[in-house]
């Protein structure tokens, strides 16, 4: 029976499974593999935007400004890969998990839907930021004008119809790509370190140290926090396909934070360097050979769509956890033909800071809530209570789950930029979830 299973699946060219378990025998991806996939997703042009900031619009060094991003990164992804338990032990996806967390109509209603907008929003930041670059060398080379809507609308295409065949895509596509991600980035890094750029070298960015302010130091290691802690509720749609929890736990784990710290090295340098946040396109600006030009953009076209695999991936089983009757294809159809349309308007990227602190508002305290319970209160296991009331949808809203993320929010809002708004939120948050949890005995709310 399990073979013919297996034999079955690999038929199916579209991943078909929903919200169900994968099966056992399905479960092959080892920590390795989830290690290169999570550093394959790393490099990318969204991902240079917060340490790139944190030189431009925050003031520090390239030193400081990498410390400060991958601090903050380091940290969100200590929480996400637990998060990823849920899909490693029962091979369910993670919104369905946090139906045990937040309720059935907490998850579907709103944990769902904030989930899904954040994999839009950063789908279409990658879209655009790869876009930028491929408009930027045709018309560089081949002497043509190429007006950026049409061409940010057709790679969004291909990168929808690519995620929509499932996680086996992400897994095989992200493999292969690795080599030429990581050989692109080293050659950006030699043409940064080997050319004077507006008068200044790289002994000059490294000279340039200090912290000019604490508060920005904090700030920006908060708002690395805020963009990465977010992934708590996706990480189980790529476990759900490990061999072990503890493989499909280190694996995310050391290469989301290895590939990050690569990319915050990038994207700092570069704005150190030359005032730009896109390594790729000034890269490409600051040298004239064929060869170096040729692999810079392979590796940002390898990585623009590696990066939106996964936000396709995990956005469309979000959107399914929220509309069930639409399927796995049909929800991953939907989820493509609305991001690419947001792929067309360049704002989303020139706007990074606003739109990422706004998504924070109702992530971070989110977050706190799925973390503290998942971690403290069922303590990273579900129980066969927690599957009943999935099986009979009898839990409706975690109700003080969501008392205390209105707290987490007014938190949020209120307090100013050098107190570190992110990362006290979600403490705070958490810490009230916690002892509210404990007091009650953690009741389930109808």
């Amino acid at each position: 029976m399990g073979e013919a299973l297996k034999i079955k699946e690999k038929k199916n060219v579209i991943e078909r499974f929903g919200l169900e378990a994968v099966p056992s025998q399905l479960r092959t991806t080892s920590g390795m593999e989830y290690a290169m996939i999570q550093m394959a997703v790393s490099v990318n042009a969204g991902n240079f935007l917060v340490p790139a900031l944190a030189v431009l619009e925050g003031g520090l060094s390239f030193f400081y400004a990498v410390l400060a991003t991958v601090t903050g990164a380091a940290m969100a992804f200590f929480f996400v890969s637990f998060l990823a338990l849920p899909g490693a032990k029962y091979g369910i996806p993670a919104q369905y998990a946090i139906r045990s967390i937040m309720g059935i109509r907490g998850a579907r209603y709103v944990a769902s839907p904030v989930r899904t907008l954040t994999s839009l929003y950063w789908f279409s930041v990658q879209t655009i930021g790869g876009t930028y670059l491929l408009k930027e060398l045709i018309e560089r080379f081949v002497g043509y004008h190429v007006s950026f809507i049409p061409l940010a609308l057709c790679m969004a295409t291909i990168m929808a119809i690519l995620a929509l065949i499932g996680f086996e895509a992400v897994k095989k596509i992200t493999k292969y790509f690795l080599p030429v991600l990581f050989l692109g980035g080293v050659v950006m890094l030699y043409i940064f370190v080997t050319t004077e750029q507006v008068g200044m070298t790289f002994q000059d960015v490294f000279r340039k140290d200090g912290i000019n302010s604490v508060g920005s130091f904090v700030f920006f290691a908060s708002l690395a926090f805020v963009q990465y802690v977010s992934g708590v509720s996706s990480a189980s749609d790529m476990a759900r396909y490990g061999k072990t929890p503890k493989q499909a736990y280190w694996g995310l784990y050391l290469g989301n934070v290895i590939g990050f710290s690569m990319t915050a090295v990038l994207g700092a340098y570069t704005a150190t360097l030359a005032g730009s946040w896109n390594p790729y396109v000034v890269s490409t600006q600051m040298t004239n050979s064929p060869v170096f030009i040729t692999i810079i953009f392979v590796a940002a076209i390898f990585s623009m769509i590696s990066i939106n695999l996964s936000n396709a991936y995990t956005g469309g089983y979000s959107l399914l956890n929220s509309i069930p009757r639409l399927g796995r294809i049909r929800s991953a159809i939907v989820f493509g033909l609305v991001a690419i349309t947001l792929s067309a308007f360049p704002a989303l990227v020139n706007d990074a800071k606003v739109f990422i602190s706004y998504l924070g508002t109702f992530i971070i305290p989110l977050s706190a809530v799925i973390v503290c319970d998942f971690l403290f209160v069922k303590n990273l296991t579900l129980k066969e209570r927690d599957f009943e009331h999935l099986a009979h949808e009898s839990y409706h809203y975690n109700k003080r789950g969501f008392g205390c993320i209105v707290v987490g929010m007014i938190c949020y809002l209120l307090l100013p930029e050098s107190l570190s708004p992110g990362f006290v939120t979600f403490v705070v948050t958490g810490a009230v979830y916690y002892y509210v949890s404990r007091r009650s005995s953690h009741e389930i709310d109808g």
